[in-house]
């Protein structure tokens, strides 16, 4: 870590704070209101959580932000997952005994439609001495400093990662904490000190590298998230999206666009994604898909290689080689980064009311 940039940087921020005394302590009343709230969410609290409570504490999230509609999201996560599993994990995750790795991974691997950016914000605001707020801003303010180890992309961020993560964030609170500036008390402090001094302009294919999962779990959940993504960048381009949808006989899809048009009715997109497992299998998921005369088109998502393979697979199978299209992963990633960041400065004009269903 470049600790001298680290230590300059705190210096430039703690006179600006000063300079800014009012506005610093508006922003810090408002972060520790959030603390409050979040840490309110007791283990029987949380047992009887509602769909109308479980919307409060995810819609006030900053991860959120991107999103004009967030009931819609939100309903989908229900959705898919159902309040049942939605209590037990976030029990789990808040208050379980378990290490940090074991609770995120579980979480992970459970809960459909909640990636690293909101987990990590819950957990940091439950408990912000321990837990580590993980988004792009983090991400960006990590690479300024030169911290060694940082994971590129999200979607493979296990709990061995995220740990990690969370013990350098300790380290730099205790390091500002050495150094006399004791603005930076805790983890919540230290996210609100990159964003306003470590946002260097770094472009999209220079933070979103391509990383291979090396694990089967980290390919797990590198297949989750891009399935998530998929139905976000749908939402965001105005089609009902879905994950984990049965279109056909037999054909249950990773993700679908839906849209109705005219007289035509409905018009699906269907989206296949593969990090592991059978090439046979997807072909065979897609094909049966194919027969469902709603649906107009049907993409294999996978990595560079990967795609090479499954298009060599597919021209033996006459019923969709020449329907069937391709999209590299790392595409999707970028995509959903560059459409979240455009739709997050659009949604702060509130041009769309909360709640106002567009879709």
């Amino acid at each position: 870590m470049n600790e001298k940039l680290y230590l300059d940087t705190l210096k430039k921020y703690q006179k600006w704070a000063k300079e800014n005394k009012k506005q610093v302590e508006q922003d810090f009343a408002e972060r520790r209101a959030m603390c409050e709230d979040m840490q309110a969410y007791s283990k029987e609290r949380l047992a009887k959580l509602t769909e109308e409570e479980f919307y409060e504490l995810i819609a006030s999230l900053w991860a959120m932000r991107i999103w004009g509609n967030k009931k819609y999201y939100i309903d989908n996560i229900v959705e898919s997952n159902g309040m049942e599993l939605i209590r037990e994990q976030l029990t789990e995750l808040f208050w379980s005994k378990h290490s940090i790795e074991k609770r995120w991974d579980d979480f992970r691997s459970k809960i459909k439609g909640i990636g690293p950016a909101i987990m990590s914000e819950l957990l940091n605001k439950f408990n912000p001495d321990e837990y580590l707020l993980w988004n792009r801003k983090s991400l960006t303010a990590f690479l300024a400093l030169g911290i060694e180890k940082v994971p590129k992309q999200n979607a493979s961020l296990d709990g061995k990662r995220y740990a990690y993560l969370c013990k350098v964030g300790k380290s730099l609170v205790e390091l500002a904490k050495s150094k006399g500036y004791a603005e930076i008390d805790n983890m919540l402090a230290l996210d609100y000190f990159y964003w306003q001094e470590l946002q260097i302009d770094i472009p999209i294919d220079e933070v979103i590298e391509e990383e291979k999962p090396e694990t089967d779990k980290q390919k797990t959940f590198v297949h989750n998230d891009v399935r998530d993504r998929i139905c976000d960048i749908g939402s965001f381009l105005g089609f009902k999206a879905y994950r984990e949808k049965k279109v056909a006989d037999g054909a249950v899809v990773d993700a679908i666009w839906e849209v109705s048009v005219g007289n035509m009715g409905r018009v699906t997109y269907v989206f296949e994604v593969q990090t592991n497992g059978s090439i046979d299998s997807l072909l065979m998921n897609l094909m049966r898909a194919k027969n469902n005369p709603s649906v107009q088109g049907i993409v294999a998502v996978s990595d560079a290689k990967q795609i090479e393979k499954i298009k060599k697979e597919a021209a033996s199978v006459k019923a969709i080689r020449d329907d069937l299209k391709y999209w590299d992963y790392n595409d999707v990633l970028k995509v959903y980064d560059s459409l979240s960041s455009a739709y997050e400065s659009i949604n702060k004009l509130h041009l769309v009311p909360e709640g106002y269903n567009i879709l």
